[in-house]
């Protein structure tokens, strides 16, 4: 599994950017990161921009996104869907698709939920535990679709 530092990880969205529009080949990691990256536009001109981008801190008690760790969720999320771990997310994944009707939208919900199982271990200083996991994915099965 990919477990880079903060620097590797917007190192890699950067590279994979800058390769895609220069027309070069990706690597399996950089083709999964370039498939993130064509989904959110709206990070395009940070990673065209590395030297301003590259060390900003992003406040979240200020309202600030971290582009990079919204991407890298997704990546985290395609990689658990391409072999299931933990086992049961692909089916939670397609129900959930299947009620939203947008990939795009089931992964943001998929999104909160790994981000709050994440927080949940680093704030109870254990690890990561599925059960929360799932137990969040099946709160977001009865969240009602937004049109």
């Amino acid at each position: 599994m990919f477990k880079p530092t903060r620097d590797q990880a917007r190192q890699l969205f950067f590279d994979t950017w800058g390769k895609y529009r220069r027309k070069e080949g990706l690597t399996g990691i950089e083709q999964i990161a370039l498939e993130v990256i064509l989904l959110h536009p709206e990070y395009h001109s940070i990673l065209e921009n590395e030297v301003r981008y590259r060390d900003k801190d992003y406040l979240p008690e200020m309202g600030d996104t971290n582009p990079f760790l919204h991407m890298s969720m997704h990546v985290a999320i395609k990689e658990q869907l391409s072999i299931d771990q933990p086992i049961g997310i692909c089916e939670r994944f397609l129900r959930l698709q299947q009620q939203t009707g947008s990939e795009h939208e089931a992964t943001h919900r998929v999104m909160e939920c790994l981000a709050e199982m994440l927080w949940q271990a680093q704030r109870n200083q254990t690890a990561p535990d599925a059960i929360i996991y799932f137990d969040c994915l099946e709160k977001q099965l009865i969240k009602p679709v937004k049109k």
